[in-house]
């Protein structure tokens, strides 16, 4: 008799652990919701605007007022970087920094950023003379979507222009192998993540200045 308790006991335990994950897996989903919806509305909430002569250091990066800004949603070819173009060999990672130069045009650039990379690098979308550079650069070629832009990665894509005219390696998958500073794609998780990192990071900050303070 006791082992028949027992059996039954244990078979009505089971669509309790059933219900247990699937209580577990919507709160999972609430917090992922919540803050997604805090790093959307709060954190990201006021840009951060920087305006002036830049310096371009390569495909998708800036020097700006001493501020180093990362295009958002772009990604171009690493400054060492080699593709394959209609005539061979070519250091794409330097044309690629040449087109954004010459989009530029030696004109002062806008740009607006709402969060920081993992380096501290502002993610930022540019301008210079009403040209928005982050969308011209995938639209001409020389950088891939990474996170936006799809659709002007298409038409570049469709009309064989810049990186497209012949064979590359998609600047995340160079890195991968050549090495280099490893990147997310600027998409909605990857805000998440910048956003808890401040958040940590912030966080451990004001720790350390309270030590100092009481010490």
């Amino acid at each position: 008799m006791a082992l028949k308790s027992r059996n039954r006991y244990a078979r009505r335990r089971k669509p309790r652990s059933f219900v247990r994950l699937f209580l577990d897996l919507a709160l999972a989903i609430a917090i992922l919701a919540a803050l997604a919806f805090v790093a959307g509305h709060e954190r990201f909430g006021t840009a951060e605007t920087r305006s002036g002569m830049p310096q371009v250091v390569d495909g998708d990066s800036l020097t700006l007022g001493g501020a180093r800004l990362r295009l958002i949603g772009i990604d171009a070819p690493e400054l060492g970087q080699t593709c394959v173009g209609p005539r061979g060999d070519y250091p794409c990672g330097r044309q690629a920094r040449n087109a954004l130069a010459e989009l530029i045009g030696g004109r002062p650039v806008t740009c607006e950023a709402r969060r920081r990379d993992r380096y501290d690098r502002l993610l930022a979308s540019c301008k210079a003379g009403g040209v928005d550079l982050n969308h011209a650069m995938v639209e001409r070629g020389w950088a891939v979507a990474y996170g936006d832009h799809d659709d002007a990665e298409r038409s570049a894509r469709d009309a064989g222009r810049g990186l497209w005219a012949g064979s590359f390696e998609r600047p995340q998958d160079w890195r991968r192998i050549h090495g280099g500073m490893a990147e997310v794609s600027h998409d909605g998780l990857s805000a998440i993540g910048d956003w808890l990192r401040s958040l940590f990071q912030g966080k451990m900050s004001g720790q350390g200045t309270d030590g100092g303070e009481t010490g």
